[in-house]
């Protein structure tokens, strides 16, 4: 199996409400993805960090093996939500993919 994490801090220049709007449609395409994507087994969005936190919205998404996310990173579903509701709007992106 294999985690996939994304980190994502928004742009500074949205709102507090374009925030949530923004967090609600991230959530919504990337946890829409389940089941449509071969080899993605669990996909889960974090958007109601602590004050603590630096990131805005985390994706936990795990994969059968190194294959799987390969093609997830490709998959026409994936893209269309990243170039639509992720990409657009956020300014930073750290990400680390390892086995379990």
């Amino acid at each position: 199996m294999v985690k996939h994490i994304i980190l994502w801090q928004l742009k500074d220049e949205l709102s507090e409400e374009e925030k949530q709007t923004v967090k609600a449609g991230i959530k919504e395409g990337l946890e829409g993805l389940a089941g449509k994507v071969p080899g993605l087994t669990e996909v889960h969005v974090q958007t109601q960090g602590l004050t603590s936190s630096n990131a805005d919205v985390m994706l936990d998404t795990t994969l059968v093996d190194e294959a799987a996310l390969k093609g997830y990173a490709v998959h026409p579903e994936h893209v269309k939500v990243a170039d639509s509701k992720v990409r657009p709007y956020t300014k930073t992106r750290v990400c680390m993919d390892f086995e379990v």
